[in-house]
């Protein structure tokens, strides 16, 4: 049986859950629609999800469209948990992508789509809500293309918008338009049908035409729309013919090598952890022993295979099928999974080690995770990423913009880190506990948040004893809240939240330090190089020394406390993307006084490594000089015209960028770039400004230097800006 994983996305309140209630009751899954406001919905199971009516958790659910079995991801459509989109990007084969019928495009739907399109993931869309007042149907079409992708086709016609008779009549072989608009769409990806076209236009049939239509929508080519209603069910039976017709489901090759992709972890009643995994190829069985972050392995004590509704336990699980598996207790989200007799290891993020003595040298290249398999069909080997013709890489480390988002862990070296489909959070805030008793259950209960989404990034502050995590948004501080509260009994409050900058290069710096040579105390010599790279890049450390100059132990120790360093640059934020060479190397071999034990004082160790590094990379970096770049939004607000004037004032105080309004007699549509920073504050100002009838929409679009006073972040570290501190904190004495 063949299988499709699909993903159901959208812009918040857009009807995608809905949708999937709806779709799992048209194929028999359950009886009865459930409803977002009731909270009786099979997707949204966590409370504050039934309560807010929002998808907060991805969500998996099953069920068959003839002979294919069709594993539906339900994602999250707030853009504060645009992380939890990520996640499921990787394993999906289509995507359903849901827009409302009376709003339209929206900030997030163009995000969404944009990195659909760029991971070349086939997607549908579906316009929702036919039935509200309000609603448009083909006339949409054209925002459509102005606003998301040139290549979209509506596959049928709709009739009563606004109404709750309004229904959608698919296009069929006597609507010569339909025909035509296939022709025109379809040959600017396929000149030979053009030609045919053009020398006997009768020579295409219709069933030819829809075939490769189905051909190039699997392909990524072209987006076919249709119209509906998941509330009254117009269109949704046509929406399953297109999903079964148009979209790719695979075989999957269940006797080849194990390799499989983790989505999403949690933690069962027990404690116990549990993978959500993707398999691309081979076949899990209870027992088997896996391989997971280069070295690890652990027995799979159990599997639950997702079929005909929710995931029921099975002995083993196939390539093409999503499962859960217990056993791994060492799992993360973005880990890679194979045997443990043929996975050589590798991991998503690892930055490369090149040298001049390439004769041995072992490289760490990010996204080495031998064995993973691409989504696309036909491919045997390769990573667990979406992207056509990618023979290798566990993930693409891009962003969601095209103009300078960093993605998330790009480029970090942590094991199991996460792909970079979408903007990095841009806000963090301090987490305590309300009673001081709670501290340490606090630290353990966001460790095992932080399993279940990496992207809050814990920061831990020893010196001032504060916990930090990232945030895309303020809706995520009650998710935390309650989620503490409800599992772990630990009531907390939060800081207000600060905007999270990073900071980019000059130019190129150099520093070094020499073994026994004042003023260095430590027994090594470490000479460093920085460079700017190109935004998305990541961190590259290279070798411009002899491998075999010294013990790899100890080139291991600086590149490990480069990645360490580059996490506080001169300001305080991160550095990102920038090229690092070690230019000088030199340690003290191992000696003793004559007729005594070896002796550490005499001998480099890796620690030396360790503790001189961060004074020789920041002296590097004050070298090469750095900017401070914060986040940018691109806004679009609609406010009554009589106000525009004063929203305008307002916006020139937030430091926003307007492009030239679009006024009309009653509304007008300004559109332009705000610092992340002052989305908040806009929010709260609007209400008085515009008599609360204004509705904005942001996202995140690049990083922008800072034009003003410079801000700075508290340093977690011994501050090796300050050697004198530096030193008194490392060695006890300066």
């Amino acid at each position: 049986m063949r299988t499709l994983n699909l993903g159901i996305l959208a812009h918040v309140d857009a009807g995608k859950t809905s949708l999937t209630e709806r779709l799992l009751y048209a194929v028999g899954v359950i009886d009865e629609v459930g409803s977002v406001d009731d909270g009786s919905t099979q997707t949204d199971s966590l409370a504050l999800e039934r309560q807010r009516g929002i998808t907060i958790k991805s969500a998996v659910v099953s069920f068959a469209i003839d002979d294919i079995t069709v594993n539906l991801i339900d994602t999250p459509g707030h853009p504060d948990f645009i992380a939890e989109v990520e996640r499921a990007l990787g394993v999906l084969d289509g995507a359903v992508l849901v827009i409302s019928a009376v709003e339209g495009v929206q900030a997030q739907t163009r995000v969404l789509m944009r990195t659909l399109r760029r991971l070349k993931i086939p997607t549908v869309i579906f316009v929702n809500k036919l039935d509200r007042s309000g609603a448009r149907g083909e006339e949409l079409v054209k925002d459509l293309t102005d606003k998301l992708a040139s290549e979209v086709i509506a596959m049928g016609s709709t009739s009563a918008l606004g109404t709750p008779a309004a229904g959608f009549t698919p296009y069929g072989r006597d609507d010569t338009g339909f025909t035509f608009a296939m022709i025109d769409l379809l040959s600017e990806h396929d000149e030979q049908l053009l030609e045919t076209y053009v020398e006997n236009e009768k020579a295409l049939s219709y069933d030819a035409l829809r075939g490769r239509l189905a051909e190039q929508t699997k392909r990524a080519l072209v987006h076919p729309v249709y119209f509906g209603s998941a509330i009254t069910g117009a269109g949704t039976g046509e929406l399953i013919a297109g999903i079964r017709e148009l979209l790719p489901a695979t075989e999957g090759v269940a006797d080849g090598s194990v390799a499989g992709s983790v989505f999403k972890v949690e933690r069962g009643p027990a404690g116990e952890k549990i993978a959500f995994v993707r398999m691309f190829s081979g076949t899990i069985r209870v027992r088997d022993r896996l391989r997971y972050r280069g070295d690890q392995e652990a027995k799979v004590t159990a599997i639950s295979v997702f079929g005909n509704g929710s995931a029921l336990s099975q002995a083993e699980v196939s390539a093409g099928q999503i499962a859960k598996l217990w056993g791994l207790a060492g799992i993360q989200i973005g880990d890679t999974i194979g045997a443990a007799s043929n996975q050589s290891g590798g991991t998503i993020g690892a930055t490369s080690v090149q040298s001049k003595d390439t004769s041995g040298a072992a490289s760490n290249q990010s996204g080495s995770a031998t064995g993973a398999a691409s989504n696309q069909s036909g491919s045997a080997t390769g990573a667990a990423s979406n992207q056509s013709g990618s023979a290798t890489g566990a993930a693409s480390n891009q962003s969601g913009s095209a103009t300078g988002a960093v993605g998330s862990q790009v480029g970090s070296g942590s094991s199991g880190g996460e792909s970079g489909y979408f903007a990095p959070p841009t806000l963090e805030t301090v987490i305590a506990p309300v009673r001081l008793s709670d501290k340490g259950n606090l630290q353990v209960a966001l460790s095992q948040l932080a399993e279940q989404d990496p992207l809050i990034n814990l920061r831990q502050d020893d010196i001032r004893q504060e916990t930090f995590v990232s945030l895309y948004g303020e809706v995520q501080k009650e998710v935390i809240q309650t989620t503490l509260a409800g599992e772990f009994g630990i009531d907390v409050t939060f800081r207000e939240s600060t905007t999270i900058c990073i900071e980019r290069l000059n130019g190129v710096g150099a520093a070094v330090e020499f073994n026994k040579v004042d003023p260095n105390p430590f027994l090594a010599t470490v000479g460093l190089r920085v460079e700017p790279a190109p935004v998305n890049s990541g961190v590259t450390f290279r070798l411009e020394v002899e491998l075999g100059s010294m013990p790899y132990a100890f080139i291991k120790a600086v590149e490990e406390t480069v990645h360490e360093s580059l996490q506080q640059g001169v300001y305080g934020w991160q550095i990102p993307d920038c090229t690092v060479a070690m230019t000088h190397s030199g340690y003290s071999a191992r000696q003793s006084h004559a007729h005594a034990v070896f002796d550490k004082s005499m001998s480099s160790t890796a620690g030396d490594f360790r503790q001189l590094t961060p004074l020789v990379m920041m002296d590097a970096l004050r070298a090469a000089g750095t900017t401070v770049f914060e986040p940018m939004h691109r806004f679009q607000l609609e406010i009554p015209t009589d106000t525009t004037r004063a929203v305008l004032a307002a916006l020139s105080r937030l430091r926003a960028i307007p492009q030239v309004p679009a006024l009309a007699a009653t509304t007008s549509v300004l559109e332009g770039e705000i610092p992340a920073a002052a989305v908040y504050k806009l929010e709260q100002q609007l209400p008085a400004l515009t008599r609360g009838e204004s509705v904005l929409e942001s996202a995140f679009d690049r990083y922008h230097p800072v034009t003003g006073p410079i801000p700075t972040r508290a340093r977690t570290d011994h501050n090796p800006l300050n050697r004198r501190e530096y030193l008194l904190h490392v060695l006890r004495r300066v």
